[in-house]
């Protein structure tokens, strides 16, 4: 799909503070409600726009704690890299998982309650799968987001 302006300034927007009524988005980006609704409506329909995310406090869930663990399998089986995959989605506990190329395979985010909880989940989700040669796991003390991506596009 080709981003006109107008799209740009939706997305960007939108990206900072997902969480605007389609009133004030419009304000915001000067169109008529109904312009701004059908564009958003467009750009969700045509796989731009992902999804609207709220940025939550860890602590009000009860996580205490957060790492990245990176990952080295022994075989990249298209299947079990997958079901690897598939096992990772299971746990409530991974916030995001990246598949890269370099010394490991996968890093992982998680978010527990404790080091215990950790530990358990290491185990339980990484240590057991069959394909997995290396668990390497790092605290994470403190993290910052960007509040959007960069517009990359001339």
């Amino acid at each position: 799909m080709k981003l006109d302006r107008t799209d740009r300034v939706i997305l960007a927007v939108l990206q900072r503070d997902a969480g605007l009524s389609n009133k004030e988005l419009a304000r915001r980006v000067r169109l008529a409600p109904s312009s701004c609704l059908q564009r958003v409506r467009r750009l969700k329909a045509s796989g731009v726009l992902l999804g609207l995310h709220a940025e939550v406090d860890p602590a009000a869930l009860g996580v205490g704690l957060q790492a990245i663990i990176a990952v080295r399998l022994t075989r990249h089986r298209e299947s079990e890299v997958e079901a690897f995959r598939d096992q990772l989605r299971g746990h409530a506990e991974v916030i995001r998982s990246y598949y890269v190329s370099g010394g490991v395979d996968f890093f992982v985010h998680v978010a527990v309650r404790d080091v215990a909880h950790l530990r358990s989940l290491g185990v339980e989700a990484f240590t057991r799968h069959r394909i997995v040669a290396h668990v390497e796991t790092s605290l994470i003390f403190d993290h910052e987001r960007a509040p959007a991506l960069p517009d990359l596009n001339p």
